[in-house]
């Protein structure tokens, strides 16, 4: 039996029983709903529609959301834990789908209306609705105050032009939360509009295929004289700037939480291999240089889930944490692309094999530090904060 780090005792200090509760509730439902059929989803490119509404009915999409939209309130520590045991799906293209919603629908608690509120959150979370975000255009990625997407005004509608790409749950979304321009150059004529599924001038591409996160729909938006109604403004017009970037802070500190459960998971599979293959008529944990390896790969995911919890620890008590949790997506990718990268050069020829887990791991690691913001970006926020 492969050695598993024990997520729930070793950090106590930020996991309660409740916490605990959440973890074996998912834990139990990836067991069951997912892993038997998620090396197929990863080959068709998606998982069925239908298990939106199945995590909807026991709870996990509402994870972090007010109980009057039909969410699960509780401390930053619940959606880490939730995230953690939906990683063990071993798929981050599934993690991706499946939580979608946790960047499309922030901009909406935040600064929507209670109307909107009903309408834009509550069928998302009960697994009736599917949400995307989309921000990124073809012209640019995480040059945010420069989107070119343009939203102009026309009596009770906005006339929307442009493209977005790279949109998780693009292609199926029922309502996508999109940063579109309204104003001048730059942050300050940046608005957001929930654009509905079947809004004249609205058209999705086909599937866009990629090198990891198979099991995730990602698709091109494109916006030619698309009419939206007013009422679907969200918040102030020219105000949306700050409801992205608001929205950052909690998706870096998923993708960190992400990075490092997908390392664990590496090692424990890893460790697991390490002990049954044998060479040179001893297993691989014989030789000095795999367990090394391995007791390397481990310190470096321990160092990282601690930082990663005490930044999140601290985010959860309303602290100013823009800096560090640049430096924790950071930290944490950077010790997924290490951990990975061993993980497969354990499992030799066979961790190059489709078949296997780590090859999966490996493909959809390298994604964590492009999406969310770059690792040059984070690296530019914190340099600013530091000199």
């Amino acid at each position: 039996m492969a050695y598993e780090f024990k997520t729930e005792s070793t950090f106590q200090e930020y996991f309660t029983k409740a916490h605990d509760m959440v973890r074996k509730s998912i834990r139990e439902f990836i067991k069951k709903e997912v892993l038997p059929f998620i090396d197929e989803w990863e080959e068709a490119g998606e998982f069925p529609i239908e298990i939106y509404k199945k995590a909807g009915d026991i709870g996990i999409l509402g994870i972090g959301f007010p109980e009057e939209y039909g969410g699960t309130p509780g401390d930053i520590f619940f959606g880490v834990a939730a995230n953690e045991e939906l990683t063990r799906s071993t798929s981050g293209g599934f993690w991706a789908g499946i939580g979608s919603l946790n960047i499309a629908l922030p901009p909406i608690l935040n600064l929507g209306t209670e109307e909107q509120k009903k309408k834009f959150i509550s069928p998302v979370l009960a697994g009736d609705k599917i949400a995307a975000l989309a921000i990124t255009e073809p012209g640019g990625g995480s040059d945010v105050a420069n989107l070119k997407t343009t939203a102009v005004r026309a009596g009770d509608h906005y006339i929307v032009n442009g493209s977005k790409t790279f949109i998780t749950s693009g292609c199926r979304a029922d309502q996508v939360t999109c940063a579109v321009r309204t104003g001048g150059e730059g942050a300050h004529g940046i608005s957001i509009l929930v654009i509905e599924k079947g809004t004249p001038g609205f058209s999705v591409s086909k599937k866009l295929k990629k090198t990891g996160w198979w099991a995730s729909d990602t698709a091109e938006l494109f916006f030619d004289n698309c009419r939206v109604p007013v009422e679907n403004l969200i918040g102030q017009e020219n105000q949306g700037f700050y409801g992205i970037m608001i929205n950052f802070q909690q998706e870096r500190l998923a993708l960190a939480v992400l990075a490092n459960m997908t390392a664990r998971i590496a090692i424990e599979e890893s460790i697991r291999y390490a002990k049954q293959r044998e060479a040179f008529g001893k297993p691989l944990t014989g030789f000095q240089v795999t367990r090394h390896k391995l007791a390397n790969m481990a310190t470096l995911v321990e160092a990282s889930t601690e930082f990663t919890y005490r930044v999140a620890a601290k985010i959860g008590a309303g602290v100013d944490q823009i800096k560090e949790v640049s430096m924790a997506k950071n930290f944490a990718c950077s010790v997924g692309d290490k951990v990975t990268y061993d993980a497969v050069q354990i499992f030799g020829g066979y961790g190059y094999m489709r078949e296997y887990v780590v090859e999966r791991l490996a493909r959809d690691n390298r994604i964590l530090s492009i999406g969310g913001g770059t690792t040059e970006i984070m690296n530019e926020i914190i340099s600013k904060m530091i000199l």
